[in-house]
């Protein structure tokens, strides 16, 4: 009787431990499921970016890594954070699409503030209104963005770089008709990032009579009037992060500049000419003061005639006008 005793208990002790296995076995088949999410709510007109955490495909893991993390939406419909490498501040962006979109590829403008001025959500409208998708931000430590004022530095430029990457994974945006547009003060982050950042998957630049150097941004003085700190003329190294005439040289795309008579703050308008001019000398590819035939320099002595006063008036219309232009002409 104990060897059929002993027979019957190792038989149960062997069905008891693969009972046991198959149990320890399921929770970690069940892992590999991809989670089940709430879904973010956006516009119906406008299509989510795709959830990347519910794949385990390599080379799709290894593109989200690269660009989509960097862009996550925010609470508000189609807007997003994007966060800036160079401090880890979080970038509030806002994409406009134009009326009736229907969801095919089309040209987007980045839109880079003037002065030190948060997003302009009527100027992004006006231009979705001409076909384009307006993608604007509020810079580093402005608006609703995180982070401490910059003043278009290095810390600035950089996460102009950061949005105009991780915008190419917005639906519809089309990365051959993808440009960058800077107002005024702009200028100065919009050629920094530029040319400090080459391989940015940006077709063409318009820059709208932006102050060029420290004589034309500042007068090196500070104004308590709009919260500007301007640093001195001799701080060398403060304005080596903040000039667009020393920037310019190194952009290879073709540049635009576009400049009225009067210049919006400027009592001349000269510094429209010294950009032009060192654009051409530096080899920018292609190099265009309003529509003037391109790679023409010009006399500061002797100057042009500029756009007409009344260019404030209809000032997204003929931004449209000129990035229009160089789509259909230059790319």
């Amino acid at each position: 009787m104990k060897p059929i005793f002993l027979s019957c208990l190792i038989l149960s002790l062997c069905l008891a431990a693969c009972a046991s296995s198959n149990q320890n076995e399921s929770p970690s088949a069940e892992n590999k499921k991809p989670q089940q999410t709430a879904e973010a709510t956006f516009d119906s007109t406008f299509t989510p970016l795709p959830d990347y955490t519910q794949t385990t495909d390599a080379s799709t893991a290894s593109a989200a890594d690269s660009v989509l993390p960097a862009l996550a939406p925010a609470e508000s419909p189609n807007a997003y954070w994007v966060t800036n490498p160079s401090s880890g501040s979080r970038l509030y962006v806002i994409v406009t699409y134009p009326p009736g979109w229907n969801g095919e590829p089309i040209p987007a403008l980045v839109l880079v503030p003037g002065g030190i001025a948060e997003h302009d959500p009527n100027r992004a409208a006006r231009l979705a209104e001409q076909g384009f998708l307006a993608i604007s931000f509020d810079p580093e430590g402005r608006g609703r963005s995180e982070g401490v004022e910059d003043y278009n530095g290095h810390i600035g430029q950089d996460g102009l770089a950061a949005i105009i990457e991780a915008a190419t994974a917005l639906p519809g945006l089309d990365a051959n008709r993808y440009g960058l547009v800077s107002f005024s003060y702009g200028v100065t982050m919009a050629t920094g990032a530029l040319a400090r950042h080459p391989d940015l998957p940006i077709d063409f630049y318009i820059d709208w009579e932006g102050p060029v150097n420290r004589k034309y941004s500042s007068g090196c003085k500070p104004e308590p009037q709009h919260h500007i700190q301007w640093q001195p003329c001799d701080n060398d190294a403060w304005w080596a992060e903040r000039e667009a005439l020393t920037f310019i040289v190194d952009v290879q795309i073709p540049y635009q500049r576009v400049q009225s008579q009067k210049d919006h703050v400027q009592p001349v308008n000269t510094h429209a000419i010294d950009i032009v001019n060192a654009a051409v000398a530096g080899g920018v590819p292609w190099v265009r003061l309003n529509e003037y035939p391109a790679g023409q320099t010009y006399d500061a002595a002797n100057p042009p005639a500029m756009l007409s006063d009344t260019l404030d008036r209809r000032l997204e219309q003929t931004l449209a006008m000129y990035a229009w232009q160089i789509i259909e002409n230059v790319l």
